[in-house]
């Protein structure tokens, strides 16, 4: 079971690239912070980052790319001491052309030029799965570090010549490399990490964590105990249960629970399957166990999901076949309340109780 692959498919990632810049100094965009993971290559010049909380601004160099996987506001300028305005604000300043994959701004000047690739990711459930909750606030590649050579290098090749030169199907192509950019930035920081650390995906590397964690994805329908899990990776229980939960940031069945979760509500948007099948396939005798926990997790019970999810897939654009047109920014708001209730939730839980209720009843 290839655990990351697995993970990215319940996270149902879309990402997009919004605009293409080609800004003369001095220049400076400001970005608020919002729901999405926000995404900068610098593909000639260079610029300056600044986020919030950060005394110097980082120095991003030709073939730099930036992740800010909790879409954290920030600012991108030409020089340190350069003033940052609304990225609304920017398009009025520059001249501003309208293609099939996005914007392209241009703003003249005296100054030594920038081109930038600005895009989004899109999350179906934001903030709540560890793939995005336990990513640091910023991911920096940078083009001398070794990282950005093989096939990072060649993604962002391949999106920056598609996006300079569109052709035909350029809506999808680049629609499918900025999906394969965000695993390979994913790959590229993890291997900048010492053994034993970066959260989740740190865990996936570890023998005992990662073959408890692919065995979990494999059969989610199992009724996995802390016992069988530590027995299938020949570790005592307590040794088991404490690395798992250093590694991963919570307990193994609170994650199973989740996990659960994920499986059903991915049945939920991409098939007609009644609830108990649902439920059964996940390992729940109960339909009612299933719907109560479903509901927990998610916010609404498990038929209210499935019609929001079918609704908002007959109201997007590429539904009916036309092609969207990007918004002014996809930096809009901050995440909603409703996600920042559930971690508060779940961080309220003990340990005890999470198990508990992750547990499928047999009535």
């Amino acid at each position: 079971m290839d655990v990351l692959a697995d993970v990215l498919t319940s996270t149902r990632i879309g990402g997009t690239v919004f605009a293409r810049s080609e800004l003369a100094a001095p220049w400076g965009m400001l970005f608020e912070p919002a729901s999405r993971a926000g995404l900068h290559i610098i593909a000639r010049g260079s610029c300056w980052l600044r986020t919030r909380g950060q005394s110097e601004p980082l120095h991003l160099a030709q073939g730099d790319v930036v992740l800010l996987p909790h879409g954290a506001g920030h600012s991108l300028i030409s020089a340190p001491n350069a003033q940052a305005v609304p990225f609304t604000k920017m398009l009025a300043r520059c001249q501003v052309s309208q293609g099939f994959n996005g914007m392209n701004l241009n703003l003249e000047g005296k100054g030594p030029s920038t081109v930038l690739l600005c895009g989004a990711y899109r999350f179906e459930h934001e903030g709540i799965h560890p793939l995005l909750s336990l990513l640091p606030s910023l991911i920096h590649l940078r083009a001398d570090a070794g990282v950005m050579s093989g096939p990072l290098e060649a993604v962002i090749r391949l999106l920056v010549a598609e996006y300079t030169q569109p052709g035909p199907g350029t809506i999808t192509v680049t629609s499918r490399l900025v999906d394969v950019l965000f695993i390979q930035i994913i790959r590229g920081w993890l291997e900048q990490q010492p053994e034993g650390s970066a959260g989740w995906l740190g865990a996936v590397r570890d023998p005992q964590v990662g073959r408890a964690l692919a065995l979990m994805h494999g059969e989610p329908r199992r009724d996995w105990t802390v016992e069988s899990l530590a027995a299938e990776v020949a570790c005592s229980r307590a040794t088991f249960a404490r690395r798992f939960r250093e590694l991963v940031g919570e307990p193994p069945l609170v994650y199973l629970t989740r996990l659960r979760m994920d499986v059903a509500a991915r049945m939920l948007r991409d098939s007609d399957q009644p609830l108990a099948a649902i439920a059964e396939r996940v390992g729940y005798a109960s339909e009612f166990a299933f719907n109560r926990t479903f509901h927990r997790i998610r916010g609404v019970p498990p038929g209210r999901y499935r019609e929001k999810a079918r609704d908002s897939v007959e109201l997007s654009p590429s539904a009916v076949g036309e092609v969207p047109g990007p918004a002014p920014s996809p930096w809009t708001a901050p995440p909603s309340a409703a996600t920042r209730g559930v971690g508060r939730v779940r961080r309220g839980l003990g340990e005890r109780g999470k198990a508990a209720r992750s547990t499928p009843r047999t009535e």
